[in-house]
């Protein structure tokens, strides 16, 4: 019977799949570049959002989490995708100040749609919160709807951008 056990415990670890652990968010710097402007994250206000990626040493950051959404749901991307962040505006100083180290796990979050706001690279902007009252006390100011990540309709990530439309910005 040892003898069998021990050819099957070494079949088994050489089987066994390396799983990549999931990162941490990074706190939000001076010197972080919007993924598809390359602008500096942090000289925009609204949400912020961070996607770490396998073999990559950080994340990539977004200036919107609408473009974070957009990345998303793209076909192509770099590598796969270990963890998703986005900012709690709920946390957030104010909306010129989402906040460096308020992030919260994507798929966990409230995001609120077509809510009629900018995001900071000036495109209508999805707002994510941790909490289904934070997400409605925003609802209740500048509309809205709220949905969880995977129910975001593509046309609010990567439909066209009405540039005649008026766009709060929230305080």
């Amino acid at each position: 019977m040892r003898r069998l056990l021990l050819p099957c415990l070494l079949l088994l670890a050489a089987c066994k799949e390396d799983v990549a652990a999931i990162p941490d968010p990074t706190p939000m710097t001076d010197t972080a570049l919007s993924y598809f402007c390359q602008m500096n994250v942090s000289e925009h206000g609204g949400p912020k959002g961070q996607i770490h990626l396998e073999g990559y040493p950080g994340p990539i950051f977004f200036a919107q989490v609408r473009d974070l959404v957009a990345y998303l749901k793209s076909p192509e991307r770099d590598a796969d995708i270990l963890a998703v962040y986005v900012s709690d505006m709920g946390a957030a100083p104010s909306w010129a100040d989402p906040g460096a180290e308020n992030w919260i796990a994507a798929e966990t979050a409230h995001f609120v749609v077509d809510a009629g706001v900018a995001g900071g690279m000036g495109a209508p902007e999805i707002v994510p919160f941790a909490t289904p009252d934070a997400a409605q006390g925003f609802i209740d100011q500048y509309g809205g709807v709220a949905m969880p990540l995977d129910t975001i309709p593509d046309a609010a990530a990567i439909g066209a951008v009405d540039l005649d439309r008026e766009l709060e910005q929230p305080i």
